[in-house]
């Protein structure tokens, strides 16, 4: 893997918390409206028990789709999209501003940055907005997407009622540790996630940019190499995403540590169900992250590009030398 300047293409200074913030923030908000209802059926498949019998028709993500729809109405396919609104700003934010902050620590003395340092970069990244948003916001989503009541009827009350009202259920009744249930194994999925994502995406993006030759790439290969890019995370730490969802959807029993309780869906997951049910929900997912990265990265490069062009008028509209 080539190496890169840690200041980006072009030579140009990374970008500011700020414009991270916005244009991270900005994006993670498109992918979150664009993508969700496939995240929904992703979580319904995962927490779904049920060995398929053999000879059965298998229970795909269209027909789990179709049942949320039927019983739930097409709202259902939304259960949990103000917990990830609610978090995806910050999320963004801290992906993109600590991904620049340890490519810069992990830079050689020359400014370089290896795909090695970049593997890691990613990885680190993944690991904090696991640790500092993405566990707590994704326990209260799957409470929320898993719960399998009409939107439409007023009299069918739910448990939880919504993200505030979930947060402050799970709080009460479990206490604030619950809200980071399964915080190691998203750790691992982000991290692995991430380190996978920005070294394949920073590798095509110069590959592009060394056959153009220039820095600027249309739209619609941004939007390419961020779908290839996107689909590598899921294929690889499916396993560890099903058990993650199934880890937080339940509370914790008296006693049991959180490695006990891993093991133990992990166990029960074999006996129960077989090696497929580890991948359950793996069509969805990666309909959902592979164009939700690619929605990512589009709308990322694009409103960074506005913000930075911005940054640099002055209040005469000439820019800086």
């Amino acid at each position: 893997m080539s190496a890169k300047s840690v200041n980006g293409p072009g030579g140009k200074k990374p970008a500011s918390a700020a414009t991270n913030l916005i244009a991270g923030g900005g994006a993670g908000m498109m992918e979150a409206l664009a993508c969700h209802p496939l995240d929904t059926i992703k979580v319904r498949m995962q927490l779904s028990r049920r060995a398929r019998a053999p000879g059965a028709p298998k229970r795909g993500f269209l027909k789990t789709g179709q049942e949320i729809v039927k019983r739930e109405t097409p709202l259902g396919l939304y259960k949990g999209l103000g917990a990830v609104l609610t978090g995806i700003v910050p999320k963004m934010a801290i992906r993109f501003t600590s991904y620049e902050w340890y490519k810069q620590l992990l830079a050689d003395k020359d400014g370089m940055v290896s795909g090695r340092a970049t593997f890691l970069a990613g990885l680190s990244a993944g690991v904090t907005e696991a640790v500092a948003v993405v566990t707590p916001m994704e326990v209260i989503k799957i409470r929320l997407q898993a719960q399998h009541h009409s939107m439409a009827d007023p009299l069918d009350v739910p448990k939880y009622r919504n993200a505030a009202h979930a947060l402050y259920t799970v709080v009460k009744e479990e206490g604030a540790g619950a809200l980071y249930r399964g915080v190691s194994l998203t750790a691992l999925r982000q991290g692995s996630n991430q380190a996978v994502n920005f070294t394949a995406y920073s590798e095509f993006r110069a590959a592009l940019q060394k056959y153009h030759g220039t820095t600027d790439l249309p739209g619609y290969e941004t939007m390419l190499i961020g779908l290839v890019s996107g689909a590598m995370g899921p294929l690889s730490n499916a396993p560890i995403d099903t058990i993650k969802t199934r880890l937080q959807k339940t509370p914790a029993e008296p006693g049991q540590t959180a490695l006990g309780r891993i093991m133990a869906i992990s166990r029960d997951m074999w006996k129960q169900e077989g090696s497929r049910s580890f991948y359950k929900g793996i069509t969805p997912r990666v309909m959902r992250v592979a164009p939700g990265q690619a929605v990512t990265f589009t709308v990322y490069e694009y409103l960074k590009g506005v913000l930075e062009r911005s940054r640099e008028m002055l209040p005469g509209g000439q820019y800086e030398e």
